[in-house]
């Protein structure tokens, strides 16, 4: 693995664990069996977001890319890249006959159906908001968590969950990704005053700021139940309401919009591998855990004891905290390259170089023939 050299002592533990999530490359594995990742969004108006999000899964490296998006959307995002599997069947106003009186969970049939056949969900990059598109994505949210599959909720997405919070109220296998604005529209949907990264710091900068991110963080966790948030940021703060940690890999200076779906999709990547490791795809070597991490201190504890599986909870966390540090590093080398320039393709290329540089190959790995 390349050295280093901005990356702190504890992250680099850190890496060290979110190392043995990372499935191995062998001979013996078959085609989809180290992930399947479906982006629900892309619009009209917005096809570069699913584009950016579905290549990241990919750069990452998971086995199969989908984007399912409205019918307008798709011979675009098709014409960005022949590598992704893409499926215009996500309805719209534009696609029904009566948009008035639409009989939702029928139409996310199509949806519904794949579903058996993925890993994790992305669910927002391009999503738009149109109202029967929105009612229909509600639907998969629902039938997603009845069959416990792990997503991802941003932008638009997350507009879902701000005026239905009780779609992932509970619901532990999902990740909200939420900006400063998205931040507080959360908050106050669910009637709880917490102040955003952006509101602490004009606080004034006191050596306790990054505390009270974290309690922010946790009470708007607390609220939805124990869903992981992932509040982006200067720094960006990832917690479950009991335990969190911050993500402080130094990032690039440019703003450009996008750089948040190279996120989502490193995270549906990061969540399918996660499910391989716990169906335990491969031997890893680790002694079976004997229960579920409950708090601040059983996940540390299992964060610093070597050859031990780690449980469900503890894995949600460093998906996340990988998933951003990718991201960050992504900005990173990517603003060093374009300077001012830099939009959100110039993330894509950066995705693998970064995972290697980061986290690198798992013992095991057969990268050459």
């Amino acid at each position: 693995m390349e050295s280093v050299h901005h990356v702190s002592t504890s992250s680099k533990i850190l890496f060290g664990k979110v190392r043995r999530m990372v499935p191995p490359m062998l001979e013996k594995f078959h085609k989809g069996q180290l992930g399947r990742v479906a982006v629900i969004g892309g619009c009209v108006d917005y096809t570069g977001a699913p584009y950016f999000s579905a290549m990241a899964s990919a750069k990452l490296g998971c086995d199969m890319s989908h984007v399912l998006c409205e019918q307008s959307a798709a011979p675009v995002v098709k014409s960005y890249s022949p590598n992704l599997m893409v499926h215009p069947i996500l309805p719209s106003t534009d696609s029904v006959k009566d948009p008035k009186s639409i009989n939702a969970p029928e139409l996310a049939g199509p949806i519904i159906s794949m579903l058996s056949r993925l890993h994790s969900l992305v669910i927002g990059p391009g999503l738009g908001r149109d109202r029967v598109t929105l009612k229909v994505v509600a639907e998969v949210i629902k039938e997603a968590r009845s069959r416990s599959i792990p997503f991802v909720l941003d932008a638009d997405g997350l507009l879902i969950v701000t005026e239905d919070p009780d779609l992932v109220k509970g619901y532990k296998e999902c990740i909200l990704t939420p900006n400063v604005v998205e931040f507080g529209r959360l908050a106050k949907a669910l009637g709880i005053e917490v102040k955003s990264q952006a509101d602490i710091a004009k606080g004034g900068g006191d050596g306790d700021q990054t505390s009270k991110e974290s309690d922010a963080c946790e009470q708007l966790s607390r609220a939805l139940g124990g869903v992981t948030i992932l509040q982006k940021g200067p720094h960006d703060v990832i917690s479950n309401g009991v335990t969190s940690i911050i993500s402080d890999i130094k990032g690039g200076l440019k703003r450009s919009g996008g750089q948040g779906d190279t996120l989502t999709g490193s995270l549906g990547t990061m969540l399918a591998w996660r499910a391989a490791y716990h169906d335990k795809l491969w031997d890893s070597g680790e002694k079976d855990n004997e229960k579920e991490a409950q708090s601040k201190e059983d996940v540390q504890a299992e964060l610093e004891i070597e050859g031990r599986r780690m449980s469900p909870t503890t894995t949600l966390l460093l998906a996340a905290w990988a998933g951003s540090c990718i991201t960050r590093e992504c900005s990173r080398r990517a603003f060093e390259a374009k300077g001012r320039s830099m939009q959100a393709s110039d993330l894509t290329d950066e995705v693998h170089p970064s995972f290697l540089r980061l986290i690198g190959e798992p013992e095991g790995s057969k990268t050459h023939l």
